[in-house]
């Protein structure tokens, strides 16, 4: 089984779709150019864009003397890479030494006190500002601390014991980029347009943490219905997923007949799309081998596989996970997920998981309208079926263009984004955020009245106050969507 990555990885084995002189001996390549060479070849197979890019297309160049002639107008890799994408194209990278990139994905991990907060302007001064815990990881040194959820802080003492207030110019300074690893928290309360000062001080000391792939979870007994209620902290790599089926293993032995899954505080990526079918598995399980996602690529390598291995571009509802463990299925018609809490509207993984399950059983979103990242990238090696085998080490170049998009089994995408069933602010409220999995908790109140009632008409009041947040510790997190993984079985075929 060689490994395709969307977005980071594919070990791709294919045929060459321009003209002949793919086989040529590496050798006969002049080595200036044996970089450019590769970066246009692979290109002109994968590249989502192909047929829109004038150099790339397959009449470009009547032989090999053209091409290579073509390619001298390049003095580096850069150079050629950037002006064969399309200049909207964000997404698709050069990578210029594989051996950093192709690492397997971590744990995620971080040196850090525990403490998740945001930083919101202080109404009644003009420069000052406010900081508020928006919730503490679970097992981190700020979990013993006298700090909790919807606490306020308004100074630090600094390195050299001075008491410094927290002002517009210097919170970074002061509560992120600071050198020692002691932080020295003053507390205060806030109400509305008031600032308490309460003589209580919290010191947190970072230390390596590795973040849970889940912050809690619960049980809700609502008379019909029993909600097992998952807030999910981390990525949807496969390094988290046998925690995950363990948890709905533990929502089985409840007899849970509902589920919310709230990722208000998740990443989000690294994730195979393998992985993304399972947990849909987890949601559902009534559904085996069905399909769960199609691929669709350029016109060339789409009517290749079409014609030689129609189901390789199919993700299918699976029964086991990655080491063969079966998966705990609640056989669901519903699932609610929250998004927003934070600024989260979602990630290329959470966006494949609802479009995947939707032809299936409902699925209501709370949140804001997805970014739609429909978009798969490929690395492609410099060998010669664009894989690791036989890579030529000359050099330590791959490429990851675009090279495919999503779609469900009805052949519904989400280019546009996904529209949620219930809207939510796009930040918690700062001064009513309630405890996580309680009732007290605004958003998980609002999901489980709309579980019960039905009633999408909910009113969401935001910020009421119209406090302006300048900076949250979880929004800064969750910049950067790596994308998605699939694993898929390719013929060897020269290039």
């Amino acid at each position: 089984m060689k490994e395709i990555v969307l977005k980071t990885l594919i070990l791709i084995l294919f045929v060459c779709f321009s003209f002949q002189s793919c086989n040529k001996n590496q050798d006969e390549l002049n080595p200036e150019i044996e970089v450019q060479d590769f970066i246009w070849k692979a290109m002109n197979a994968y590249y989502l864009h192909q047929d829109e890019i004038s150099d790339l297309s397959d009449t470009k160049f009547n032989s090999n003397q053209q091409l290579e002639s073509f390619l001298y107008n390049f003095e580096t890799p850069e150079e050629i890479f950037n002006s064969l994408k399309k200049t909207s194209d964000s997404k698709s990278t050069l990578i210029e030494d594989y051996i950093i990139n192709d690492t397997p994905i971590p744990l995620r991990s971080s040196f850090t006190s525990g403490l998740e907060f945001g930083i919101f302007k202080n109404p009644t001064s003009l420069d000052s500002v406010i900081g508020y815990s928006s919730h503490i990881l679970p097992l981190s040194y700020a979990e013993n601390e006298n700090i909790s959820r919807g606490d306020f802080f308004y100074a630090v003492i600094n390195q050299d014991n001075d008491t410094v207030r927290l002002a517009e110019n210097n919170y970074r300074e002061l509560l992120i980029d600071y050198p020692q690893d002691t932080l020295k928290l003053l507390m205060a309360d806030f109400n509305i347009d008031t600032l308490i000062i309460n003589n209580q001080r919290v010191d947190l000391v970072k230390k390596n943490y590795q973040y849970p792939p889940i912050l809690l979870k619960k049980v809700f007994d609502l008379g019909v219905k029993k909600a097992g209620y998952l807030l999910y902290n981390n990525d949807f790599s496969a390094n988290y997923i046998g925690d995950l089926n363990a948890a709905m293993q533990e929502f089985k032995n409840e007899s849970v007949n509902e589920l919310i899954i709230d990722l208000r505080y998740s990443i989000g990526s690294d994730s195979y799309a393998k992985t993304i079918s399972e947990i849909a598995s987890m949601i559902t399980g009534q559904f085996p081998n069905e399909i769960f996602i199609k691929e669709t690529w350029n016109e060339k390598a789409q009517s290749w596989f079409e014609l030689n291995q129609p189901d390789s571009v199919l993700t299918r509802y699976p029964t086991t996970i990655y080491n063969n463990e079966t998966i705990n299925s609640l056989n669901l018609s519903d699932v609610y997920i929250i998004l927003n809490g934070e600024g989260f509207t979602g990630s290329s993984s959470i966006e494949l998981l609802i479009n995947g399950l939707r032809p299936y059983i409902n699925v209501h979103v709370l949140g804001n309208t997805t970014s739609g990242n429909n978009l798969g990238s490929i690395n492609l090696y410099d060998s010669p079926d664009y894989d690791f085998n036989d890579v030529n080490t000359n050099h330590m170049y791959s490429v990851a263009p675009s090279v495919l998009t999503f779609s469900n089994k009805e052949n519904d995408t989400y280019r546009s984004g996904i529209s949620p069933t219930i809207t939510l602010c796009s930040i918690e409220n700062p001064l009513n955020l309630g405890v996580l999995g309680e009732i007290s908790d605004p958003l998980l109140d609002i999901t489980l009245s709309y579980m019960l009632t039905g009633d999408a008409a909910i009113t969401v009041l935001c910020n009421p106050f119209d406090l302006d947040v300048v900076y949250n510790s979880i929004s800064t997190q969750k910049n950067i969507d790596k994308g998605i993984f699939i694993k898929q079985d390719l013929p060897n075929l020269g290039r």
